[in-house]
């Protein structure tokens, strides 16, 4: 692929775009980072789990490097500015997401937390019917 070719790419993807994906971006990777300093990010207080089990401490490892990954490819594809690549990585943070409502309508314990999960997978949603868009756009031209 020639530079020409990939900054046609770029153009096509509106900037409001990129700047969105590498807003969730950088929310991945400071939860990410969190996650590796504190368990109660995954672990709650009051869910008389005990915080300074090594088993818990390696699942909030887990969780931390899990979500530090998908915000650096976040980040990564918000300045690559490739349709297809974005569309790739935010689809699987919404699947993440998605996966966080399902266990939590499963559990019955439906409160004030599933708020969040809900709006990112809104806006990822809206995220990704935008650059399916940018892809037909592109590639009708």
């Amino acid at each position: 692929m020639n530079f020409k070719t990939m900054t046609s790419k770029i153009d096509f993807v509106p900037k409001w775009v990129r700047i969105s994906v590498g807003i969730l971006a950088i929310l991945n990777i400071l939860f990410g980072v969190m996650g590796y300093f504190d368990m109660s990010v995954l672990f709650h207080n009051g869910t008389g789990l005990d915080l300074t089990s090594t088993i818990l401490k390696h699942a909030s490892n887990e969780f931390a490097a899990r979500n530090l990954a998908i915000g650096l490819g976040l980040m990564i594809v918000a300045f690559k500015g490739v349709p297809e690549s974005i569309a790739i990585v935010v689809i699987i943070r919404a699947l993440v997401e998605l996966q966080t409502i399902i266990q939590t309508l499963l559990s019955g314990k439906i409160d004030a937390m599933i708020a969040m999960p809900l709006v990112f997978i809104i806006v990822e949603l809206f995220l990704i019917k935008t650059l399916i868009g940018v892809i037909k756009k592109r590639d009708g031209q």
